[in-house]
């Protein structure tokens, strides 16, 4: 007895001669998100279709796996490889510049180009959030890339510090900030059970491009110099880019006897983007005590959270140890921050955001107080570690409780509202830190500044547990 499928508005229904219609029942989950005309709250394995709203429907649907999430999460991780993996490998070029391109220049001064750069990562997020949330991410992403692979050719050309921080500081910056902060936005379209570890695994792309532009740089620096290192670079992030804008045709499901052929895009939001947008800008989740308290902790965390990552490599120099193992301390803390990633998401999962952060700040605090003291290379090899595994713990989950404060279709506002804030934080730590250090003569002071920065931050994430749940106890 064949059975055939007709659609009707919004249901999916199925005749069998004799026997009336009934509702389809799916033997299987399909990987890609419903139709919109099909898909309804109720989409899930040995459940109807019902009738309902579509766009409200899909909301209630996430595919928490199959081809084409892992497709998204996939060109997430290369997107965030290209971006933040050059951010996390700016202490080997503070201490180049220091010592050959810029050696007449304050270090104080040099540290403003990775600062700048740093803090341009998150400053667009107001406005690249917004513009995912209305559906121009895959748009945005080409153009930034563009931009991204360009600035990087362009500093192979700079010598002169205003043209580093033109190229190096803001356009990199910029372009990474584009196409970086959307994406956890975009990930949450596609996980829920697994949204913390789904951020975790992505971020990893900026734990092992760190390590892995860190050690590429200071061999290519001895060996081909300056210029050809950075055009490797540049090529290097145009084929990581070319996979995240990638689109192929892949087969990703049956019904009964029907392929499903479709698009798989490696970036790509799932939920369609609202009907009625309303302005630009919102500003209504300022109005929520949780997510303003938030917001201003992460400020308050970068003001002091990278002091380690950027001079980690100096300080040991100072230490009589030698350049050509100071750059491996880069790679080292972002190895650490790698494992750190997948745990803490892993956790997240299981136990709620903040009660994994607060604890990855505290030892973040505990290890920047510390690290001033380290005199032998085994200390500093401890504390990388440990401030490695903390800081990568901490930065992935980040988005988490964003996404958690509201509507799925609006997190990237809240993902850009709360980045552009970061984004203050982030552009004045490390000259903040740079200055002490070049006034104090000694890194002491500035670890003493930016622990004490990180524990108030942690200080406060405590607080916005509390306005969320009124209590400290339970997930979240």
């Amino acid at each position: 007895m064949q059975s055939f499928i007709t659609l009707e508005m919004d249901e999916m229904e199925f005749k069998k001669p004799g026997l009336g219609t009934e509702h389809l029942v799916l033997d299987t989950i399909v990987d890609l998100p419903l139709p919109l005309s099909t898909r309804s709250s109720q989409a899930y394995p040995g459940r109807p279709f019902s009738k309902s709203p579509a766009l409200s429907a899909q909301v209630d649907y996430y595919p928490d796996g199959g081809p084409a999430a892992w497709g998204v999460l996939f060109g997430a991780t290369c997107a965030i490889f290209a971006t933040l993996g050059i951010v996390n490998s700016w202490g080997v070029f503070q201490t180049y510049y220091q010592q050959n391109l810029l050696r007449d220049t304050k270090s104080s001064t040099i540290a403003s180009i990775g600062s700048v750069q740093l803090a341009f990562v998150f400053f667009p997020g107001l406005f690249a959030g917004r513009l995912c949330d209305l559906g121009y991410y895959r748009q945005t992403l080409f153009i930034a890339s563009l931009t991204l692979v360009g600035a990087t050719a362009a500093t192979a050309q700079c010598k002169e510090f205003w043209q580093l921080l033109l190229c190096q500081g803001f356009l990199t910056g910029l372009s990474c900030g584009m196409i970086f902060t959307p994406i956890p936005s975009v990930l949450s379209h596609w996980f829920k059970k697994r949204m913390s570890l789904a951020f975790g695994i992505s971020t990893t792309g900026a734990s092992i491009g760190g390590a892995a532009v860190s050690i590429g740089s200071s061999h290519l620096l001895e060996r081909i110099g300056y210029q050809w290192t950075m055009r490797v670079i540049a090529l290097t992030v145009f084929c990581l880019l070319a996979v995240a804008n990638l689109v192929t045709i892949v087969p990703l499901a049956s019904l009964r006897n029907c392929s499903w052929i479709s698009p798989l895009q490696t970036l790509k939001r799932r939920l369609p983007p609202p009907k009625n947008p309303g302005p630009f800008f919102i500003w209504d989740d300022l109005r929520k005590p949780a997510f303003t308290v938030y917001i201003i902790a992460c400020a308050i965390n970068y003001l002091g959270l990278f002091t380690v990552f950027a001079y980690i490599d100096l300080s040991a120099l100072a230490i009589g140890i030698s350049p050509g193992f100071s750059f491996y301390l880069v790679a080292i803390v972002n190895g650490a921050a790698c494992v750190g990633q997948i745990l803490a998401g892993f956790m997240s999962d299981q136990i709620g955001a903040i009660n994994v952060t607060v604890p990855m700040t505290v030892g973040c605090a505990a290890m920047t107080f510390f690290w001033p003291f380290a005199t032998t290379k085994m200390w500093l090899i401890i504390i990388a570690i440990i401030y490695g595994f903390c800081n990568g713990a901490y930065v992935s989950l980040i988005p988490a409780p964003l996404v958690l404060m509201g509507e799925v279709n609006s997190a990237g506002r809240r993902t850009g509202i709360a980045g552009s804030t970061i984004a203050l934080g982030a552009g004045c730590g490390l000259p903040i830190a740079g200055a002490i250090m070049q006034s104090a003569g000694g890194f002491k002071p500035a670890g003493y500044y930016s622990g004490s920065c990180i524990v108030v931050a942690a200080i406060l994430q405590c607080v916005t547990k509390y306005l969320m749940r009124g209590t400290l106890r339970g997930k979240f």
